[in-house]
């Protein structure tokens, strides 16, 4: 199985499509019936056109049958390159003959309600012109069998000419690329969780049954055996890609005295590259205190395969490998970036408070458009040799944190708007990567709001992508999410973590 291509450009998504479906039924005659497909194409290509949908949408014949119906959904099933459906009643199309084909449907549903004309031609409008454009009941028809067949969707309202309307289906791409990629996602664990860590653990045969992920241990010394067998002169070609993209801190370069440290992480970075590529994994976690015969704990390595769009979770987080690896997918092509991330330590200024995040070497450099700096520092934590690992500050800007975490009967999803801001002063004493960031609407609620939710340490920043696309992830994953931005009040937000407790709970069955 191939390795996961590099997820932080446009390249990422090429190849992936969504199908464009829409329906009536012969009721109208065969005129109508081609109106409505030369209409169709239109709304179609519009949304193909639009350079804020970053996958292909492809049309679809008129759908007036419901064994049509349910083959197309089965040929979406059937296609990988298929990452979800859109579909949209341009006249009035009998819903029940939706029943079959939507029971088929694997795939993310977008239920787009439009028309083709932005104005009415007042003076014009005769019964023909309400036959053929009957979408503002059409769609209800088609929205009521949704909703009592339970179908998990998104709804998007407005003409297709709207930048919004394409802003919103775009982001269901996205959502839906980072749900496929999830679905096929292979992890894997190099050891097993940090000792006594409760929030890193979780059922993970349920994670496969509900994200698609399969989560797997591997000895740490097979990973070292792969990093064994890396040659000098693939480190030479590392080393020489160090120096082209970082600045490198003297003792690392070349004659240094610390340049076989770089050596070294060239070599366990190269040998993380070969395992994970011949494993076909999209995500791995490692964990300081299983380090087998490796001479550094992972740092440069994992920051840089991050930045190629592997998802990892530290200290054995496999939980949030997946959310950032899904984050990578959903983000590609986009400024900005995702990472591993960990609340810290707060600034807690009155009326300026801030919250400091990092880890001990993992954060990944698409955080920032700078250059980042190689460097070695000692690390107690690991009792191995000090790590070499990139040094930088992330860039100010909108941003997100998401945490995942198992709540015994359910996933749940915990997100907090945020506004990454540069630091007050400067950190020359910190070498790690890190993010200070404000917490939307303010950090005591926000605090609250997560400590309520139970929201987990570690979590995916995400600056490519917002609250809008984890909504549609989750959906997608009919897992349970919980959002803290500027219109939270902790009352409200602790009704809505009782009232989810008895809906998952009901919703999940016996």
């Amino acid at each position: 199985m191939p390795a996961p291509a590099a997820l932080d450009s446009a390249e990422a998504l090429h190849g992936l499509e969504v199908w464009f479906l829409t329906g009536s039924q012969h009721l109208y005659g065969d005129e109508t019936l081609r109106q409505v497909a030369e209409q169709s194409r239109e709304i179609a290509g519009v949304l193909a056109s639009s350079p804020g949908i970053p996958v292909r949408v492809v049309w679809q014949p008129v759908l007036t049958r419901p064994e049509d119906i349910r083959r197309v959904m089965l040929a979406a099933n059937g296609d990988d390159r298929v990452i979800g459906v859109i579909a949209w009643m341009h006249t009035f199309s009998p819903a029940k003959m939706w029943i079959a084909g939507l029971a088929s449907l694997d795939k993310p549903l977008l239920h787009l309600h439009t028309q083709a004309n932005v104005a009415l031609p007042w003076a014009a409008i005769d019964f023909d012109f309400m036959n053929l454009n009957q979408a503002a009941h059409g769609d209800r028809e088609f929205g009521y069998i949704q909703a009592r067949l339970g179908v998990r969707r998104k709804t998007v309202v407005g003409h297709v000419s709207d930048p919004r309307v394409t802003a919103q289906v775009g982001t269901w791409t996205r959502a839906a690329a980072g749900w496929a990629a999830t679905r096929t996602l292979r992890l894997a664990r190099f050891g097993d969780n940090m000792r006594f860590v409760a929030v890193t653990e979780g059922d993970k045969t349920e994670a496969e049954a509900v994200f698609g992920v399969q989560v797997n241990t591997w000895g740490v010394n097979d990973l070292a055996a792969a990093v064994a067998e890396v040659t000098e002169a693939e480190i030479d070609d590392l080393i020489a890609e160090y120096e082209e993209r970082y600045d490198v801190a003297p003792e690392l370069r070349p004659g240094g005295e610390r340049q076989q440290s770089l050596r070294d992480g060239a070599a366990i970075e190269a040998g993380l590259r070969s395992f994970l590529g011949q494993g076909g994994f999209g995500a791995f976690t490692t964990n300081f205190e299983d380090l087998g015969a490796l001479k550094q704990l992972p740092g440069l390595g994992v920051q840089r395969l991050m930045a190629e769009g592997y998802g990892f979770g530290a200290e054995g987080d496999w939980k949030t490998a997946v959310l950032v690896r899904a984050a990578k997918v959903m983000g590609a092509g986009l400024p900005g970036g995702a990472s591993l991330m960990e609340d810290y330590t707060y600034d807690l200024t009155p009326g300026d408070e801030r919250i400091l995040g990092a880890h001990m070497l993992e954060v990944c450099p698409t955080l920032t458009a700078g250059r980042p700096r190689l460097e070695i520092h000692p690390l107690a934590i690991g009792n191995r040799q000090d790590p070499v690992r990139l040094v930088f500050t992330a860039d100010p800007g909108p941003g997100i944190v998401v945490a995942l975490s198992d709540m015994r009967d359910r996933f749940r999803m915990v997100a907090n708007v945020v506004e990454v801001v540069p630091p007050s002063q400067p950190l020359p004493r910190l070498p790690v990567g890190r993010a200070v960031w404000r917490p939307a609407p303010d950090f005591p609620t926000a605090a609250t709001a997560w400590l309520q939710a139970g929201g987990a340490h570690h979590t995916v920043m995400s600056t490519a992508v917002g609250a809008e696309a984890f909504a549609d992830y989750a959906r997608m994953a009919g897992v349970e999410l919980l959002v803290i931005d500027e219109a939270t009040t902790v009352r409200a937000f602790e009704n809505e973590i009782r009232w989810n407790a008895a809906y998952y709970r009901l919703a999940g069955g016996i």
